[in-house]
């Protein structure tokens, strides 16, 4: 038997972290939540609530962070890269402070550089902090985008200079973004296309993943657009989905969906993929 999957959702925190994020959570039948501590298309950040921040701590609910769109630590511009860089040091700051088990960072684009520079920045500017995070601090994970542009990290094979970069440091861990992979040209959609990529990627990174988001795709597999679509209702499908759960690299890792729509349809979507998990559907 292998560890079960909690399934939940990114969610609302109008009303207060805890207060908003935890009943929007019970709304559509979360088991994990992921949120925003700050403004995520701003660089403005906050100290949070004290007490929101304890509700969430104590809610026995797992929470994970994403940091802001604005994040690249893949920026040549020193004004870029050093508000990003205090971005996520914030986040991991306040996931300390509600609890959180991982902090989400999109791997991030080169832009104007060559790429080879970009992931020299990469090992003088995230190593140090990597090195800050305190024993039982949130680890920080890394997102692989879709591809497009000069994306860092795409496929699951750019994980391995990517994290090369990282000397492997034992607090960056991954989020996997089922569309994004897709769209980068993992055809998941094939009978084994999720099994494979999988396979990859413990082949390259045995024990790094750390948070799936669970995400069906609107466009064809390699189209480098990165438009999710609900659980089934995209170019990935359903058994893809099921494929990922029942996958050794995938035991226990929890499942966050990012699709369209609210309420109605994100309980739909978590419960599809709770029947999926459970061999129900």
């Amino acid at each position: 038997m292998t560890p079960t999957s909690p399934i939940g959702g990114h969610v609302t925190v109008a009303g207060g972290l805890a207060t908003g994020g935890l009943k929007y959570a019970a709304e559509i039948h979360a088991e994990i939540v992921q949120v925003f501590v700050t403004n995520p298309r701003g660089w403005a950040l906050n100290d949070g609530n004290r007490t929101e921040d304890a509700t969430m701590r104590e809610s026995g609910v797992p929470v994970f962070i994403h940091t802001s769109y604005m994040v690249n630590v893949g920026s040549p511009d020193p004004a870029i890269l050093e508000k990003s860089l205090t971005s996520i040091r914030h986040a991991l700051r306040r996931g300390a402070e509600i609890g959180a088990a991982g902090v989400v960072v999109h791997t991030g684009s080169a832009v104007t550089q060559p790429r080879e520079a970009a992931l020299r920045g990469l090992r003088e500017h995230l190593l140090p902090l990597l090195d800050e995070i305190p024993d039982g601090g949130p680890d920080v994970l890394f997102e692989p985008m879709a591809g497009q542009g000069k994306m860092l990290c795409a496929t699951v094979q750019d994980l391995e200079p990517y994290l090369g970069a990282l000397e492997f440091h034992p607090r960056a861990g991954l989020c996997l973004d089922t569309c994004h992979a897709y769209a980068a040209g993992h055809d998941l959609a094939a009978p084994d296309g999720m099994v494979r990529m999988l396979d990859d990627l413990h082949a390259i990174a045995p024990g790094r993943l750390k948070l799936v988001h669970a995400n069906d795709s609107k466009h064809p597999c390699g189209s480098k657009r990165d438009h999710h679509e609900n659980i089934g209702a995209g170019h990935i499908g359903a058994a893809a989905f099921a494929a990922l759960m029942r996958h050794p690299a995938a035991a226990g890792v929890p499942l966050c969906i990012e699709t369209p729509g609210k309420g109605e349809r994100h309980r739909e979507d978590i419960l599809l993929l709770k029947r999926l998990r459970d061999g129900t559907a």
